[in-house]
């Protein structure tokens, strides 16, 4: 991320260390992640050490410290979410998106992830792309969604 945009964020509150979060969120907003040069000059400029920042970036889940695509699909695995097939549809992103480890695509395009409970529990399964909800998912809603990405699933992905 430009250090330029990290101070432009920084100015626009004040430099302030009751700002932190605000800071941070809108620092992960724009690059998905907390860069550690990112945090390197939040710590600077607001005066805390970069340790504090990373204890507040790692106590809130919301945060990010290792690299993430551009496009975020979120897959709730709740309970609700859970016993309507949310396991099988995150598979198939990953499969279909040929993910690694982490969830990223090679060209860190699409970040596949899954989180505890969004309290969308009449929406399950639920799916989440860059903020947009898409409630009672199926397999084949799934790959509806892929062609507002141009996503075709990968060789050798077998259809559910």
């Amino acid at each position: 991320m430009d250090q330029a945009r990290i101070d432009e964020i920084l100015d626009g509150y004040g430099c302030e260390e009751s700002s932190l979060l605000a800071i941070l969120q809108d620092i992960q907003a724009e690059a998905n992640w907390l860069p550690r040069a990112a945090l390197t000059r939040v710590a600077e400029r607001v005066g805390v050490t970069l340790s504090h920042l990373y204890r507040l970036a790692t106590f809130f889940e919301a945060f990010h410290l290792e690299p993430r695509g551009d496009h975020i699909w979120t897959v709730c695995m709740g309970t609700a979410c859970h016993v309507r097939g949310a396991l099988l549809l995150q598979e198939k992103l990953e499969r279909d998106m040929a993910v690694d480890g982490r969830g990223n695509t090679s060209d860190m395009e699409h970040t596949v992830e899954a989180v505890n409970c969004v309290g969308a529990c009449a929406l399950g399964p639920l799916v989440i792309v860059d903020g947009g909800y898409h409630g009672n998912m199926t397999s084949v809603k799934l790959d509806r969604v892929y062609k507002d990405f141009d996503i075709t699933p990968q060789v050798g992905a077998v259809e559910e």
